[in-house]
């Protein structure tokens, strides 16, 4: 692709669906994130039901982990960014959101990812709904979100990318670079060839623990 056309606004490309192989439109459109810098959000569907969608950092980034103490209403409104190929963690509910080949990528707020997360938790609960243990636990962290949207409980979110295009937006935030062997041990939701290992790689399917993993 020509570099020139991530400096348009917006553009269509033709490209061929990785599953039915017919033709399908991709659509990319530029934006501006306030403390990020430009991004390139793309999206692509075709009629035999494959989507894609997936958020552009134009700007080189590491590969990072953001660390935020989620402690007042206010640090739910802090922004996050999540690629196709970031890791949402919250240790304190043992919660773990990992991407697969079919994730998607979003922009939200801190509310927004505890929302995603009750809707998994309530689905999960219908899912276990004949096993008590495993639903207990499965509404105790539905009372733990309640909890943490009201102001009264404090959670830490985690947000660690390989490809650095995932991030929180806080003035909180804390920031650290992520070392060769905590990159090894991520999941990126995509096809990958490793040049140090020289294999191919592919993540088949998002991992979302929402029991406490036990």
């Amino acid at each position: 692709m020509n570099k020139d056309f991530f400096t348009q606004e917006s553009f269509e490309t033709r490209v061929s669906c990785p599953l039915c192989h017919s033709e399908m439109v991709m659509h990319w459109q530029r934006d501006n994130i306030p403390y990020f810098g430009d991004v390139m959000y793309i999206s692509a569907n075709c009629k035999c039901s494959f989507r894609f969608a997936d958020t552009m950092i134009l700007t080189s980034k590491e590969p990072m982990r953001y660390e935020l103490t989620v402690e007042n209403l206010e640090d739910l409104d802090a922004r996050v960014i999540r690629s196709t190929s970031g890791t949402i963690r919250i240790p304190e509910m043992g919660i773990n959101i990992e991407p697969g080949a079919v994730s998607d990528s979003y922009i939200t707020n801190i509310e927004g990812v505890l929302q995603r997360v009750r809707d998994v938790l309530e689905m999960a609960g219908r899912w276990v709904k004949d096993d008590e243990e495993r639903l207990s636990r499965s509404q105790e962290l539905l009372c733990m979100l309640d909890e943490v949207i009201e102001g009264k409980r404090t959670i830490t979110v985690i947000v660690e990318d390989p490809m650095g295009n995932s991030a929180i937006i806080s003035k909180k935030v804390r920031e650290y670079k992520l070392t060769k062997e905590e990159i090894e041990k991520l999941n990126t939701g995509m096809i990958v060839f490793d040049v140090d290992k020289s294999e191919l790689e592919m993540d088949v399917s998002d991992n979302v623990q929402p029991l406490g993993g036990n």
